[in-house]
């Protein structure tokens, strides 16, 4: 059915963008004043840098541009097929911290204002914190395996110690992990008791814990920029005390890119319209078994989306 469809009943063969179709996708009547840049994988681990219109609101007329690759010079190349005049429409776009994708944005639309994703730093904030548990979770495995050793030494069973929850160390730091990624009010009872163990035995994951949700705070309540501002360098200086390396590489990411951080606070935009398209292709590209032949796929995916 599905060659029936590619091979007679669709206009495929006609498609006029399928010469180029691996290669890259241009949609310039779909540009808008606002869009996102973001990269997905296609098939067998290929990249492609997606361009989408957030007034699109993932349904037809989305899509911009699909370029193979995440090379600044090829992206540019082609995006500069649009007319300037269409790409000096652009007043705002939102991406990660991608060096790549800054410098796409800025010679692309040279009008628009860029806005880094507060979910990435947000993302590497979790991402410093459970460094830190799974340190401590090695050193709980190292030593129980001491212990174990030392047992068998004098021909003694090892017997593990239990804490009040019911979990040794090792299963507290292993079992910790999902809601550390969570506030506090979105706890269950038992992950409140679970935490409040691991806060205890390790002040260090409570200290890195609270300097991740300090900084979700500073994006979510504030709205002024001058404040946004303000919360970050307190926030910096608490990092700079806290003496987490891993923390304080966050700290100097945000220094280097506070501009466009700060732009958030305009219109409080974030790239979740890109992610949440990128979902839509991984569903499109799980709903047919993957991707087969990546030109009619292509064509497909943009019927629907551009």
């Amino acid at each position: 059915m599905q060659y029936q469809y590619k091979d007679f009943l669709s206009d495929f063969k006609i498609w006029d963008q399928k010469s180029h179709a691996k290669q890259w996708l241009l949609f310039p009547e779909n540009i808008g004043k606002r869009l996102s840049i973001d990269e997905t994988c296609l098939s067998n681990g290929e990249l492609y840098t997606i361009l989408t219109n957030k007034s699109g609101r993932g349904r037809k007329g989305t899509i911009v541009a699909m370029i193979l690759g995440t090379k600044a010079s090829s992206v540019i190349d082609v995006i500069e097929k649009i007319p300037l005049k269409k790409r000096n429409l652009v007043k705002e776009i939102t991406l990660d911290m991608a060096a790549n994708m800054g410098l796409i944005a800025k010679k692309c639309f040279p009008n628009s204002v860029r806005v880094i994703d507060r979910f990435h730093l947000q993302k590497l904030a979790s991402e410093a914190l459970q460094e830190i548990r799974i340190k401590y979770r090695w050193k709980a495995i190292d030593q129980e395996n001491e212990a174990i050793e030392e047992a068998k030494k004098f021909n003694k069973k090892y017997e593990s110690q239990t804490l009040v929850n019911g979990d040794t160390l090792k299963q507290l730091l292993a079992r910790s992990r999902h809601f550390l990624y969570k506030t506090k009010t979105k706890w269950s009872v038992s992950q409140t008791e679970r935490a409040n163990l691991l806060f205890e035995l390790y002040p260090d994951i409570l200290k890195a814990y609270n300097l991740t949700q300090e900084l979700r705070t500073i994006f979510e309540k504030k709205n002024d920029k001058i404040i946004g501002f303000a919360k970050l360098a307190k926030w910096h200086e608490k990092v700079n005390q806290s003496g987490f390396n891993s923390f304080n590489t966050i700290s100097r990411t945000i220094i280097n890119h506070y501009q466009a951080i700060l732009n958030y606070f305009d219109n409080r935009s974030t790239n979740a319209s890109a992610e949440s398209f990128n979902a839509k292709i991984k569903a499109f590209r799980a709903q047919f078994r993957g991707v087969r032949n990546v030109e009619f796929f292509l064509f497909r995916l943009t019927n629907i989306y551009a």
